[in-house]
């Protein structure tokens, strides 16, 4: 009887911490819910902000100091990724990807300040994946012209064209569903290690799941936008 409480109340907890609970409402068309990874996507996006602001606001072209020249390098480095990937005629959209890149490695490892990762949330997955679909998509019809785009779907033969006009709606799935899953296994894994183990054992644990495993997603995730573009 016993066990099985325990097992209950393990599994209460997980929900409670799965479920994202709606923080305040809009008093707009009826009343608009914001739930918590709105809200903590909203704090991201102000840190991330502020941050920008005070690293950028002085900038030198001789004598920089050395957080320029930090920044300058990792911006250097991230250019010349995704400039490898996709080409030096698609630059236009490097800042995007770092831009999401930015914000997923926070948001995955935002959890270690308390706060409830956005990632565990379907929907946020779902968004970032809609929106990589989208450009993706973009920069082919931007590129090419919308007539070869449509023709595309042809190619080799006719007969593939329900294939290709699917895998449109594949690969954001497969950007989503392999976001939220690994945020959300890792999360599962360490809260059941915590009740079975709660001494010593999850601290390096916690070093893989809640640290490495949130910058592998996050790079895995532009990665496969890159590619696909």
């Amino acid at each position: 009887m016993k066990e099985g409480d325990s097992t209950e109340e393990l599994t209460n907890e997980l929900l409670e911490q799965l479920t994202c609970e709606t923080v305040f409402e809009i008093p707009i068309f009826g009343g608009i819910g914001v739930d918590e990874a709105v809200v903590v996507t909203w704090i991201i996006m102000a840190v991330l902000a502020v941050l920008s602001i005070v690293f950028v606001r002085n900038l030198k072209v001789e004598n920089p100091g050395k957080v320029q020249l930090a920044l300058e390098s990792v911006i250097a480095w991230g250019s010349d990724f995704f400039e490898g990937i996709i080409g030096k005629s698609n630059k236009r959209y490097i800042p995007w990807l770092m831009t999401v890149a930015l914000y997923l490695a926070v948001a995955n490892l935002i959890g270690l300040a308390g706060f409830k990762p956005p990632t565990k949330d379907l929907n946020v997955t779902a968004a970032l994946a809609i929106m990589s679909m989208l450009l993706i998509e973009y920069s082919g019809i931007h590129k090419n012209g919308l007539k070869h785009w449509c023709v595309h779907f042809t190619k080799p033969v006719p007969v593939v064209t329900p294939v290709l006009v699917l895998e449109i709606f594949i690969r954001p799935l497969s950007l989503c569903m392999r976001l939220f899953g690994n945020i959300l296994g890792g999360f599962v894994v360490m809260e059941l290690v915590k009740a079975v183990v709660p001494f010593l054992v999850p601290i390096p644990l916690s070093f893989y799941f809640d640290i490495f495993d949130g910058l592998l997603q996050a790079y895995v995730f532009v990665f496969l936008t890159a590619l696909f573009m």
